[in-house]
């Protein structure tokens, strides 16, 4: 089989003859004399788009031959016209030719190897066995970019294997066979079977977007071309809105939201004073009451629990606390001190739709059930 995209990755359009179709389980498994369809692997995902009147779902390797999975039937010994879904092919070339040039650098750098690379849908992953911080990813990013304003050209050659012997190049398991040899000059040259732009300008720019520990060494996340700036044109719509909301400049919204931070955590500690000053005078006015029940206004499930157990402190018997509405539900905390409630919440969950338990002596859950319905059950 001819493989034309090894030949000219820019390589849209092509004919070829049809020399097997059988069905198989995704579609129907068609076998041409030549492709310009570049089946998965090497980390690179497989191209779609048209053989004739139906579409290419998906194409991988069988051996010597290239397997188009088609949405329908060709028949054998036809000739068809094939179409790259180019948009997605020159997006996979962009990504690709710039994880060879992060690699490339980072090994000339760190002397580090890459041990895994994945193409998702979202964000491009390389996985180095050296650590590295933020500020070197900065470093290593600018870098980057800076080699793609030299727009220098991309080289893809076949070495002899005396001539293969003498080359420096990065693979990750030994090659046997013809090899490819893909050079960027200057930042990398590496035996690779994928489909790359044809200059270093064509990426257009390179984001790495995080840096965190993996196994012995870290994950990169990168973006690439138009992946790039797509998510760059979000982050900066968000950023421009966040802008708006502070009444904050663009490069100064992490000031604003700090700030918001510390005004939040204020009043959050002023709320909770007030809490447990309410929560104080509740208890103090059920001092000697024996079983209590209480129902509060919009509180959390740690301020219903900080409610009960104040309470409990004073009522001499059993507190039941509750919150919410008839049209949400409610939220409860009980407590019994020295008591067992294991029996009794589960009736209450059961008779009440409710969910929720906990220590002997004290359980939490929630209830779907209206508020006269529970002082029902208590009441019983």
């Amino acid at each position: 089989m001819e493989k034309l995209y090894e030949q000219d990755a820019y390589l849209r359009a092509f004919d070829a003859q049809v020399l097997s179709c059988v069905q198989g389980k995704g579609g129907w498994d068609v076998i041409l004399d030549r492709t310009a369809f570049y089946p998965e692997g090497g980390g690179q995902p497989y191209d779609t788009g048209t053989l004739g009147n139906v579409k290419v779902l998906q194409v991988h390797t069988r051996g010597e031959d290239v397997v188009h999975t088609c949405d329908g039937p060709l028949e054998p010994g036809s000739r068809v016209s094939g179409q790259i879904n180019w948009d997605r092919r020159f997006d996979l070339m962009q990504n690709h030719s710039g994880e060879h040039i992060v690699s490339g650098i980072a090994n000339a750098w760190w002397g580090c190897d890459n041990v895994g690379f994945h193409m998702g849908s979202d964000f491009i992953t390389i996985d180095l066995n050296t650590m590295i911080d933020e500020e070197q990813l900065r470093q290593l990013e600018e870098a980057v970019n800076r080699y793609l304003w030299q727009d220098k050209p991309v080289l893809v050659t076949y070495p002899t294997p005396e001539e293969l012997e003498r080359l420096d190049y990065r693979s990750k398991k030994a090659l046997t066979g013809q090899v490819r040899i893909i050079t960027f000059p200057g930042a990398d040259v590496c035996a690779c079977c994928g489909t790359h732009v044809s200059s270093a300008g064509q990426i257009g720019l390179v984001k790495l977007v995080s840096v965190q520990k993996f196994r012995d060494g870290v994950r990169i996340e990168l973006l690439c071309g138009g992946r790039a700036l797509d998510y760059l044109s979000r982050v900066d719509i968000q950023n421009k809105a966040v802008s708006n909301l502070l009444s904050a400049k663009a490069g100064e919204t992490a000031q604003g939201v700090q700030r918001l931070l510390e005004e939040n955590a204020a009043l959050k500690s002023r709320i909770l004073t007030m809490e447990e000053q309410h929560f104080a005078a509740l208890a103090h006015g059920c001092a000697g009451a024996g079983d209590v029940v209480l129902f509060e206004d919009d509180l959390s499930p740690d301020a219903l629990r900080r409610l009960c157990d104040t309470v409990l402190g004073e009522c001499q018997g059993r507190c039941a606390c509750f919150s919410g509405s008839d049209e949400t539900g409610y939220k409860y905390a009980v407590g019994q001190r020295g008591g067992d409630l294991r029996t009794w919440v589960k009736t209450l969950n059961q008779t009440l739709n409710g969910r929720g338990g906990g220590k002997p002596d004290f359980v939490q859950g929630s209830l779907r059930a209206p508020r006269a319905d529970i002082e029902t059950f208590l009441e019983m």
